[in-house]
């Protein structure tokens, strides 16, 4: 979430349907939204929903920005070192995991392997830097969270950050989900969720415990509120606009949560 409205959104859909439910916000909504007002906003939502909800820290590319998440109260954070050498990614986990571990908080730390992009986004094809034959081994998979003592991790499967024009992405590799999952023995994450979504159930089945979700959560948010604007053009009470693209990406997150929890 950027702003107030996507996380009500988000956390009415949670409601709705029932669940948990994760929140995130990367470095750059980090910064829009305010590192510990981050937080702030989601204790009192969580407080007045009556739900649970997580804040991760999502995709943070250094070891700073992470200790500063934490120490901002963040349930989880994720320590992003795809672009790097395996050897820098272990060391550089291996810090985030040692300062959460010595927080006196049970803090999720996830490990990324495998580079799928970093903007959540509508694509005309695959991301410059991106290829989709380059997948996760779980040889190196298991070397990243066994070195590193990592809770989580996020592998490369023939998924990308965005969606394609039209809402469909490249199929993801099921058997090299299981595989990794198998390797390592701790949770997957699948980053990419938007387009995916006739590989959900088979991921799941493979050993996916979350998927991110953001990009369609954005385009639902960003139409709804051009519907409205169109529609009222004279509109100019920002409560109101707001309001109707909250409830366009409301939609969409009960969907997908309903989805993830096989609940039809």
């Amino acid at each position: 979430f950027s702003n107030l409205e996507g996380l009500w959104a988000i956390g009415h859909a949670a409601k709705a349907v029932g669940v948990p439910v994760i929140v995130g916000v990367s470095e750059g909504e980090q910064e829009a939204v305010g590192l510990h007002e981050a937080a702030a906003l989601v204790k009192a939502v969580r407080a007045d929903l009556g739900i649970p909800m997580f804040l991760n820290a999502d995709h943070h590319y250094s070891v700073q920005s992470v200790k500063d998440a934490i120490d901002a109260g963040f349930d989880s954070v994720i320590f992003d070192g795809a672009k790097l050498s395996m050897e820098d990614n272990i060391s550089q986990a291996k810090e985030c995991v040692a300062y959460a571990r010595a927080s006196g908080r049970d803090v999720i730390v996830e490990v990324e392997l495998g580079y799928i992009g970093q903007s959540s986004k509508v694509l005309d094809g695959v991301p410059e830097g991106v290829s989709l034959d380059m997948l996760t081994t779980p040889e190196d998979a298991k070397q990243l969270i066994t070195e590193t003592g990592a809770d989580m991790l996020a592998p490369a499967v023939g998924n990308i950050h965005g969606m394609f024009k039209g809402g469909v992405d490249p199929r993801l590799d099921i058997g090299r989900i299981k595989e990794i999952a198998d390797a390592v023995g701790v949770p997957l994450v699948l980053h990419g969720g938007s387009g995916n979504d006739a590989d959900f159930d088979a991921a799941i089945e493979a050993g996916m415990s979350v998927v991110h979700v953001n990009t369609e959560l954005r385009k639902a948010y960003t139409d709804g509120l051009k519907t409205y604007l169109t529609e009222h053009p004279d509109d100019v009470a920002p409560y109101k606009y707001g309001s109707a693209a909250e409830l366009a990406m409301q939609r969409v997150a009960e969907e997908k949560l309903r989805a993830f929890s096989r609940m039809k």
